[in-house]
């Protein structure tokens, strides 16, 4: 991985975006200190919602006597 300085960065962002594209990643530096990475974007898949609510809707049966009581887990319990 290629490390530049800032001034490099910004004279030559086309370039290097085009490197970037073609799969390099380069290391962006202020004064010698790494700062960031410039690396290909890679979209993420859409198809998977960001919210955790209704990602498994449709997936998952719940049978009819879920709720109904245990007699053996409930002796376990004392109940």
């Amino acid at each position: 991985m290629k490390q530049i300085n800032i001034h490099e960065a910004k004279t030559n962002l086309s370039k290097l975006l085009e490197r970037v594209e073609s799969g390099e990643q380069i290391i962006i530096a202020n004064r010698g200190v790494p700062k960031a990475i410039l690396s290909k974007y890679i979209p993420q898949d859409n198809s998977i919602p960001d919210s955790p609510l209704g990602r498994y809707a449709g997936q998952i049966e719940i049978s009819d006597d879920f709720n109904d009581e245990d007699e053996e887990i409930n002796q376990l319990f004392g109940v």
